[in-house]
């Protein structure tokens, strides 16, 4: 399970030019699947998500996680993030999840990640998305579960 978290300003997603949902200050996290990924690890990365400090103290550390800076969060699957990119020029795709198992996982880590925060919007799986953001720092992490 792979999870690539910026802090953001704001976000957004559009599909068919029409806005899909939207985020103020906060996170945005692409999520992709890999084939041996298992519905059992779901809850540590939903746990890895929402509480990675990525957000400033009053002392300008990131010692805060997403609650705490009373962030939004906003899920988009990503499924080009579990291609392997190690040889050629191309990516290929046959470590990504299968589809209807990548479809069901995230739709399991949108219901728990919302049972553990208040404001979470979400991208719509298999759709052709247009993601806006204003990343803030830039800060970006990439998470592997």
């Amino acid at each position: 399970m792979i999870a690539l978290l910026q802090r953001v300003r704001h976000a957004s997603v559009a599909i068919d030019d029409r806005q899909y949902a939207s985020i103020q200050a906060g996170m945005l996290a692409l999520i992709g699947f890999e084939k041996e990924d298992e519905a059992v690890l779901l809850p540590r990365l939903a746990e890895r998500i929402l509480g990675y400090r990525m957000f400033a103290d009053s002392e300008g550390r990131m010692n805060l996680n997403l609650s705490q800076a009373g962030g939004a969060l906003l899920l988009v699957p990503n499924f080009t993030l579990a291609a392997d990119t190690k040889r050629g020029m191309r990516p290929g795709f046959e470590t990504a999840c299968p589809p209807d198992r990548a479809s069901a996982l995230f739709a399991a880590l949108v219901e728990i990640c919302q049972s553990h925060h208040p404001q979470v919007e979400q991208g719509r799986f298999g759709a052709d998305m247009q993601v806006s953001l204003l990343n803030d720092g830039p800060v970006t992490f990439w998470l592997q579960v």
